[in-house]
């Protein structure tokens, strides 16, 4: 069994107008998941450099970044990047491209877990469009399907969907099982389940939820998201 989250860090800037990475950190490090998906881990102009410092991560946590070498000052790939704890061996991890309006893409890594062997884990942010949200979607779903290697796959990540039953979330939930986690943004007043963690049908889903500390009501625009996962049939005797 492993546990993960999920997290739109909002480049650092929590509910007080405050970018405090350190903070983001103190909220992950609460939840404590063995792989965490982010988005807007990088400032938007410039060099797009990480908000959290590569080296904060590696003093004062249990993580690693997955390397998406996209700029050699970013975190991530588009925003999004992936935590695994330091035990975990990567196995391969990419880029996969999306089609969009405005720069979006998302993150693909095979993992080895101590526990759990190999996951294939899906970091996504889509876009504000529905349009271009299906389409996406679809981008997503032909990728994994067309890998040579098929394994467990977790996708995670901000999917700016508000309906629970259509648009972009209706196309995964054909592939894959959404866990029920609850509504995550606004972190004041959380209505909306913009974030999702779904799972392919040789895993499932054994707890879930929205992380709801009092830090995390302050650190982001988004509340984390987390489920506890292990592979479909485990468990039973």
């Amino acid at each position: 069994m492993i546990k993960i989250a999920s997290y739109n860090m909002h480049k650092g800037i929590g509910t007080d107008r405050q970018r405090n990475p350190a903070r983001t950190l103190e909220v992950l490090q609460e939840i404590d998941a063995d792989i965490v998906a982010l988005q807007e881990v990088d400032r938007r102009f410039g060099t797009r450099a990480g908000v959290i410092p590569l080296a904060m991560i590696e003093r004062h946590t249990s993580w690693q970044p997955v390397a998406f070498g996209a700029r050699p000052h970013s975190l991530g790939w588009h925003g999004n990047t992936l935590l695994i704890r330091k035990d975990a061996i990567i196995v391969d991890c990419e880029q996969i491209h999306l089609p969009a309006l405005e720069p979006r893409g998302a993150i693909a890594a095979d993992i080895r877990t101590t526990s759990d062997g190999v996951v294939r884990v899906i970091g996504m942010h889509l876009d504000l469009s529905g349009l271009w949200r299906r389409r996406q979607a679809h981008a997503i779903i032909a990728h994994v399907a067309s890998s040579v290697k098929h394994l467990p796959t977790i996708l995670m990540g901000d999917l700016n969907e508000w309906s629970a039953t259509a648009g972009c979330l209706h196309e995964f939930a054909r592939h894959y099982s959404v866990a029920e986690t609850g509504p995550s943004f606004h972190a004041r007043r959380p209505l909306a389940r913009l974030d999702r963690i779904m799972v392919s049908r040789d895993l499932k889903v054994t707890a879930c939820g929205v992380h709801h500390s009092a830090k995390a009501r302050v650190a982001s625009d988004h509340l984390p998201i987390w489920a506890t996962i292990e592979r479909a049939g485990e468990g039973a005797g």
